[in-house]
């Protein structure tokens, strides 16, 4: 979506894995200019579908040096705050990776981010991780939103929770969205089996000790498709969606039909990726990237929410003490 005068806007993409996010604002209307990424399979992923080898750790990276930009996004990896809390009550992000969209955005004073992360990270450390996040997000002059979003209520089949945090310099009147415009179901998903490449099957001796637990847990696949989930403590969940993808265990923990594991293409799909996004990495890192990516039409939702925003007339500017306080109170809020 153009801005007022009809130019696309511009943003850049921090953490960006394989580009997940920049697929999502680049379907808001929105223009890359700048990419970061320090994982070397999801570079070589980013640059066959992009075109544009990421730069590498953005600890290294001279801030001045990134192009200017209308927005700032990431789904930045949350650190453990509380060693540094312990030394200086949460008044300094140094040595966490935050710190790096904090002094990117101190510099570039773009006008709005979107960051994205677990849902936890409004709990971790007895809410003070976020509470610094929040304080350190105010202080720079934004004005920030933040809500728990699910992927199953924006077009996929996956119960994924993220946490979004949208800021402003201007007072915009934002709400994030509630839902996506399309729903793909698990059949949408899910490749034919004669498709599927058999090293993706359960062996015998799995699929007779899956078979096992189900009748030891008095628990039937009644219809398909479906997809098993196993979790820590040995228990099976039948579901009609998947529970949120993981980097490196979701290929062992979540099973088709009780039959197969999930294939590359079908982890992509679940996280809303179109089928022309090419893999070219190994499967294992293929595995590995699908669970850390995001939802795309999530994002695209929220991508279009801001440039609407964005588009209207900003409200009157709150007493930045006001805001505040209306903001640190760690809630949690869900979209259902």
């Amino acid at each position: 979506m153009p801005n007022k005068n009809g130019k696309k806007f511009t943003f850049i993409d921090l953490f960006a894995g394989i580009g997940g996010i920049r697929i999502a604002f680049e379907r808001a209307g929105g223009k890359c200019v700048f990419t970061s990424e320090w994982d070397a399979p999801c570079q070589v992923m980013y640059e066959a579908n992009f075109g544009d080898k990421p730069h590498g750790d953005i600890t290294k990276l001279v801030a001045e040096e990134v192009p200017d930009h209308d927005i700032l996004t990431g789904g930045f990896p949350c650190q453990a705050f509380s060693i540094i809390g312990n030394k200086l009550g949460f008044a300094d992000t140094r040595g966490t990776l935050f710190f790096d969209v904090e002094r990117i955005l101190r510099v570039k004073q773009p006008k709005a981010f979107l960051l994205e992360n677990v849902k936890q990270l409004t709990t971790h450390d007895k809410g003070r991780t976020f509470k610094a996040i929040l304080e350190k997000l105010e202080s720079l002059g934004y004005f920030v939103h933040y809500k728990v979003l699910n992927g199953l209520d924006f077009g996929v089949p996956q119960r994924r929770e993220r946490i979004m945090l949208v800021g402003f310099k201007k007072n915009h009147p934002f709400e994030f969205p509630k839902h996506g415009v399309a729903t793909k179901t698990l059949a949408d998903i899910l490749e034919p089996d004669d498709e599927v490449d058999k090293k993706h099957f359960l062996s015998d001796y799995f699929r007779k000790k899956l078979k096992a637990k189900l009748r030891e847990q008095n628990k039937k696949i009644t219809l398909r498709p479906v997809i098993l989930h196993e979790n820590k403590g040995g228990n099976l969940g039948i579901h009609q969606h998947s529970c949120a993808l993981r980097a490196n265990g979701s290929y062992n923990y979540l099973t088709v039909n009780g039959e197969r594991r999930l294939s590359p293409r079908e982890m992509l799909r679940l996280q809303g990726f179109p089928d022309t996004f090419r893999i070219v990495v190994p499967d294992t890192q293929a595995r590995k990237q699908a669970g850390n990516s995001v939802v795309v039409p999530q994002i695209a939702a929220v991508a279009c929410a801001m440039i609407q925003a964005m588009n209207q007339t900003p409200q009157n500017r709150l007493a930045q003490a006001d805001l505040f306080t209306k903001t640190i109170k760690i809630e949690k809020v869900y979209a259902h």
